[in-house]
């Protein structure tokens, strides 16, 4: 079992409580989410093939970002945790009703907002919402909005070949276990999404979370 560590996790996910929801975060000021992320989110990565922490790892928060529904219903976050050893990359949205077509294996929890109501909250590498946005970053070579306070991270999307077309079938390689430094590219890479996280108290650090290649 997977021992999430409470009081450390509490502490150190202070700052995301109140972080949620696209948008909706700006208006939300002291809501609160049950169950928390430090109660779901450990369990759920424990199951996860790519995740190397062991069943007693105290998982922190090194930071987010978040991504812009432009239809404004669907939150979309970017989490991004250590357990003193990896980082583990975890894109996640935020919908007000099951999200249509999703396979159940890629519900991570659901959970009440004191505001919003119940959430489902989905692995955002299932959800095609969030592959849409994440393409849309690399097509137009944007850059997130960082969260606020000490765990503000920001994505940036790179298109490597220049032309190349929103309607062409592609391929999203999510990198789940992210290190720091610049990103190893095939010849057959598109484009890059990059991204900062904290890697100590002052220190931020980048490294490469998704590489687009043709399909």
């Amino acid at each position: 079992m997977f021992s999430p560590h409470p009081t450390a996790f509490r502490a150190a996910t202070g700052q995301l409580g109140n972080a949620l929801i696209g948008r909706v975060r700006r208006v939300a000021v002291g809501a609160t989410l049950t169950p928390h992320f430090r109660e779901f989110l450990p369990p759920w990565l424990a199951r996860q093939p790519w995740c190397r922490a062991g069943p007693d790892a105290a998982l922190r928060p090194v930071g987010y970002f978040r991504f812009e529904d432009p239809a404004g219903r669907v939150g979309i976050e970017t989490h991004l945790l250590t357990d003193g050893s990896e980082v583990y990359h975890v894109p996640m949205t935020f919908r007000g009703e099951p999200g249509p077509g999703m396979p159940a294996a890629a519900l991570i929890a659901t959970a009440d907002h004191s505001v919003l109501g119940t959430r489902w909250i989905y692995d955002g590498e299932a959800d095609p919402l969030w592959r849409e946005r994440l393409l849309d970053l690399v097509w137009t070579n944007g850059v997130t909005d960082p969260g606020s306070g000490a765990l503000a991270a920001r994505a940036r999307g790179e298109l490597r070949v220049p032309g190349s077309a929103r309607t062409a079938a592609v391929r999203v390689r999510l990198v789940r276990v992210p290190v720091p430094g610049a990103p190893a590219l095939g010849p057959d890479a598109i484009g890059v999404v990059t991204g900062t996280w904290q890697a100590g108290e002052q220190a931020s650090v980048s490294g490469c979370l998704a590489v687009i290649t043709a399909d």
